[in-house]
């Protein structure tokens, strides 16, 4: 018997009993609005948004009536006493044996306990939630077989945050990911542990009890319906393409903080420059960086502090960010793009086709398509923190940055950030290691039947650590320019990055003297998690683009030019922007 947070409520009164794997209650919303399921329409934001408990799920009508007829054809060849892979035969290797009528649900049962055989740590309240999601969504599209009755049970259990013990490990991504969905199942057959906000992990059955719910009883077909597909793969790298968009818009604040401590030029963003070479992403970060940094619109002391100074051009990490910076973006946007497909695809074994009366076997199960795309989200999004890490070398080099050593004012006596420099490069070289592809891995397993799988499971969860370490990568350097910022004061930056200064000293004050570091970089880790660093400064790059038609163009000694500014001393040109610089979001 499994140990629990719950005693038995027919036994005895619901007694919670804490020991190690008790997670906190507040770390999932309690949700009053509903989202419609079709199988068609889910968003990567919108499971996010369902992990984070901020909807309960119903379906619509029409996935409720597509549902049915799917149902209706799988009884149809159930009473028929046609053979068909998976409803009335054995699975895999097995697919040519014959199963009696008689035991068709001992045989679904079987397929769940036998392939519940994951390991490692549980995936969070919050993971689970996304997981459980998107299978209910699969289901809705009506191509898998299931009935109404047992997809409604799935949907009270997700409604009441009943959420199933699975390990994050045992998926290769093809025939779908078989082990994590296998324990999802068997949590919803009263099987296994199960958490809940008021219980914590208890035995599953005690856990449906105490919400009024009755475990799974499956039909034949509804264990291959609850466990074929891409789901885990897809639900993680929902949660990591939405990270890596969040941190990626709040890349250019932070280097744009960078810059102007450092005394950078806004040259390299001209929109003439990024106009002869006008890829999306590229236009985008050289539009936001405009916004930021020194205009008519928010003008700033510092860059008006360094106009004549003899400096040509700056380091690529920061000349260089519309380009590097402006990949990523559009890498995000390919991501996004095929896992949106993935989302709302039936990616079940067999495929049940009630319009045409046809149930076929396929191969929508095979992960390939996520597992490569994450890889690529891992390769892209990662350069971010190689950028960053490199921006930080610049800001504690005294020969590079023309501040104190290690941005301490009492160096010797004081470290200041060497070590916050190490932890960056640390976290820098992991990325460099999880960023080698998984998905170009194969293993033939299911006695050679499955000669071909796509390691996405992999893919999916060191996508999600390189995001992570990227966010913390570029906490240190906020903290790093707002720390730099205090050696040019009293002089003022930029209106917007003023604000970031103001919303980071809030969790993180000035460095006067050593002290422990770790608590500001987990602070300024949650300001860009929670997307804080965006919403303050949003609203004033949307007031500089709706203000300031024409661009400002800065000129100093080290411009080139045909005009000779030289006789009339400071000048600041103005330019209409051109279509390309004015690409939208």
């Amino acid at each position: 018997m499994l140990d629990s947070d719950m005693s038995s409520p027919v036994t005895g009164p619901a007694e919670i009993v804490y020991f190690e794997e008790k997670i906190s209650n507040t770390s999932i919303k309690q949700a009053s609005e509903y989202i419609s399921l079709d199988g068609n329409s889910l968003s990567t934001d919108d499971l996010v948004r369902l992990g984070k408990g901020e909807y309960l799920i119903k379906l619509t009508p029409d996935a409720e009536q597509k549902v049915q007829a799917a149902r209706n054809l799988v009884d149809e060849i159930l009473a028929s006493n046609k053979v068909v892979y998976g409803i009335t035969t054995g699975f895999g290797k097995f697919a040519r044996i014959t199963i009696p009528k008689e035991k068709l649900t001992q045989l679904q049962e079987n397929l769940i306990r036998s392939h519940a055989a994951g390991v490692g740590p549980a995936l969070s309240p919050e993971r689970t939630r996304m997981l459980l999601a998107l299978r209910i969504n699969v289901l809705a599209k009506g191509n898998s077989g299931i009935s109404m009755e047992t997809l409604q049970q799935l949907i009270a259990a997700f409604n009441a945050c009943c959420l199933p013990w699975v390990p994050e490990k045992g998926s290769v991504g093809a025939s779908g990911d078989l082990a994590p969905l296998a324990h999802l199942a068997l949590g919803m057959m009263g099987e296994g542990k199960m958490w809940s906000p008021r219980s914590g992990w208890a035995d599953a059955k005690y856990v449906l009890e105490s919400k009024n719910l009755k475990p799974l009883n499956l039909k034949p077909k509804e264990g291959l319906c609850l466990i074929n597909g891409t789901q885990l793969i897809t639900s993680l790298g929902a949660e990591a393409v939405e990270r890596a968009d969040l941190i990626y818009r709040q890349a250019n604040v932070v280097a744009a903080m960078t810059l102007e401590v450092l005394k950078g030029s806004t040259r390299a963003f001209d929109s003439n420059i990024q106009a002869v070479r006008p890829h999306k992403g590229q236009v985008q970060v050289a539009k936001y960086l405009r916004s930021l940094l020194h205009s008519e619109t928010h003008p700033s002391q510092i860059a008006e502090s360094h106009r004549f100074c003899d400096r040509v051009q700056d380091a690529y990490t920061l000349r260089c960010c519309p380009q590097v910076h402006g990949i990523v973006s559009d890498t995000i946007e390919f991501v996004k793009g095929v896992l949106l497909t993935e989302i709302n695809s039936a990616t079940d074994n067999p495929m049940v086709f009630a319009e045409t009366g046809e149930i076929m076997s396929g191969g929508n199960f095979h992960g390939e398509y996520p597992a490569k795309v994450l890889d690529y989200l891992a390769i892209g999004i990662h350069e971010l923190s190689n950028m960053s890490e490199r921006r930080i070398e610049r800001l504690v080099n005294p020969a590079l940055s023309e501040l104190p050593a290690f941005l301490t004012p009492d160096g010797g006596l004081n470290s200041g950030f060497m070590i916050a420099h190490c932890t960056a490069a640390s976290l820098v070289s992991e990325n460099k290691v999880l960023c080698h592809p998984s998905s170009i891995d194969s293993l033939t397993t299911s006695a050679g039947t499955e000669d071909h799988v796509s390691m996405g499971g992999f893919a999916a969860r060191k996508a999600l650590r390189v995001v992570e370490h990227v966010e913390q990568v570029l906490a240190i350097e906020l903290l790093a320019a707002c720390q730099a910022m205090e050696f040019l004061r009293p002089l003022k930056t930029t209106a917007p990055l003023e604000e970031v200064y103001k919303l980071v000293r809030q969790v993180a004050g000035p460095w006067k003297v050593d002290r422990y570091m770790a608590p500001d970089i987990d602070g300024v880790t949650k300001l860009l998690q929670d997307g804080k660093i965006w919403r303050v400064v949003k609203p004033m790059m949307d007031h500089y683009h709706s203000t300031q038609s024409v661009e400002t163009r800065v000129f100093s000694p080290t411009t080139t030019s045909r005009v000779d500014n030289s006789s009339n001393g400071p000048v600041t040109k103005k330019r209409r922007v051109s279509k390309v610089s004015l690409v939208q979001n």
